[in-house]
């Protein structure tokens, strides 16, 4: 990409630290563009709790390097299983590398994740590629280029404007960006399904590199997968777990706030199988979080000329597919590509929408209403919510295959399919 932007401007500024943002920015440096970040914490802290990164991600983050120092701080994440809220084993498939893709799954916290992405960002594109404390609340474009208007978080003091040839707003679900190019568009959609998220240090549990799903949201969901290994002397790991029940009716203004036990555990009464006693890991975490399970409906449109929109900030998700961080990523592979090949940058924006816009969508739908657990729904509503004799008499293995595999295909991560793509960054490049 070649900048049109006024003298000493950066090519692309990119509004917002978080994953898409840092992965976008280590893409355009490895392609030769400039960027700068725009981050609105004034420091960055190991927040939230666990994720998994997929096959079609993490093969994005080999190509930059990557792989090697994800693989020190996560679990390589070797199967699913899925359960009813019994205990009984409903369905167990293979994940990543140890289902023959060319790329691993991990499960990693989130913080962990992203220091490993500023570690490299600041390594690579400099100490100060990063602008901390810098709150995006407009941008304006001309004819040469795009203004950031920023502010500082804490004092609320205007910051010096930023100017670029185009900018990314990669600023989250509440992204102000989005606001500006749809305003009006109101607060985020809730799911009617409140969480409660936690991490727990507990011994391995199933193969110590499982993720499970289990129960169903009627009366209470359970997604447990390990995030961090040998934390300690006893070989415990320490364990990423989401508890997910109906709620119809829930205030969602207030984000991540401290969750309480007793809100929520009495669904989970009485589960203790021989691999989990869940109600005593749940009551052992270190810390719960509460948030409403909400995403917003798919836009027409993400980019208005020289400005546009990417991960969370374009399609935020419910999270019931491991995917969000995903997209994220392969928003940020595939602009990073129309950047570096098409020199105009108004261009390779609209290119980037064409290319990403009706996938991602069609994922935020999928999560909706057949997301992986729909598993565990089919087998809810099959049985009545009463323990089984043989899973086979409820329904077949090929049936679950093939509601687990129609996910893979909507969400860009098939196997097949996935080997045999080319590189999102590289014309002519493919990739694993």
């Amino acid at each position: 990409m070649s900048t049109d932007a006024d003298a000493g401007a950066t090519d692309v500024l990119i509004i917002g630290g978080g994953i898409g943002g840092l992965v976008l920015a280590l893409s355009l440096h490895e392609l030769g563009v400039r960027c700068r970040v725009l981050e609105a914490a004034p420091e960055f802290k190991p927040l939230g709790v666990g994720i998994n990164l997929l096959p079609h991600a993490t093969r994005e983050l080999a190509e930059l390097g990557l792989e090697r120092r994800l693989a020190a701080v996560a679990v390589t994440t070797r199967e699913a299983a899925f359960f009813n809220r019994f205990g009984q084993l409903i369905y167990r498939e293979p994940l990543g590398r140890f289902a023959g893709y060319e790329s691993p799954q991990f499960s990693i916290h989130r913080g962990d994740l992203h220091a490993v992405l500023v570690e490299a960002v600041r390594e690579r594109l400099g100490a100060d590629a990063i602008a901390l404390g810098h709150r995006c609340v407009a941008v304006e474009q001309d004819a040469a280029g795009v203004t950031a208007r920023c502010v500082d978080p804490q004092s609320g003091a205007q910051l010096g404007a930023r100017r670029g040839s185009v900018a990314i707003a990669c600023d989250g679900i509440h992204s102000a960006v989005r606001t500006q190019l749809h305003p009006g568009e109101g607060p985020p959609v809730y799911s009617g399904v409140n969480m409660w998220r936690g991490v727990t240090r507990w011994k391995p549990i199933l193969s110590g590199a499982t993720m499970v799903r289990a129960g169903w949201l009627a009366t209470g969901k359970l997604v447990v997968y390990p995030i961090r290994d040998n934390i300690d002397a006893e070989g415990r790991q320490l364990a990423n777990w989401l508890a997910e029940i109906e709620t119809p009716q829930h205030e969602t203004s207030d984000w991540s706030r401290p969750g309480r036990l007793e809100d929520f555990i009495g669904a989970y009464a009485g589960w203790r199988f021989d691999w989990l006693d869940a109600e005593a890991f749940m009551r052992a975490a270190d810390t719960i979080l509460e948030y409403p399970m909400v995403d917003r409906d798919p836009l027409a449109f993400w980019t208005a000329g020289r400005v546009t929109l990417l991960g969370d900030a374009a399609h935020p998700m419910v999270p019931r597919g491991s995917n969000g961080a995903g997209q994220a990523i392969l928003d940020a592979r595939t602009l990073a590509g129309c950047l570096a090949r098409e020199p105009d940058g108004a261009a390779a924006l609209k290119a980037y929408e064409a290319m990403r816009l009706d996938t991602a969508n069609k994922v935020v739908l999928t999560n909706r209403s057949t997301p992986p657990d729909v598993i565990l729904r089919e087998v809810w509503q099959r049985t009545g919510d009463k323990p089984f004799v043989r899973i086979d008499d409820v329904i077949t293995q090929a049936e679950l295959a093939a509601l687990s595999g129609d996910y893979q295909k909507v969400a860009g991560y098939a196997r097949d399919a996935l080997a045999g793509r080319a590189s999102l960054v590289r014309a002519g490049r493919s990739g694993g």
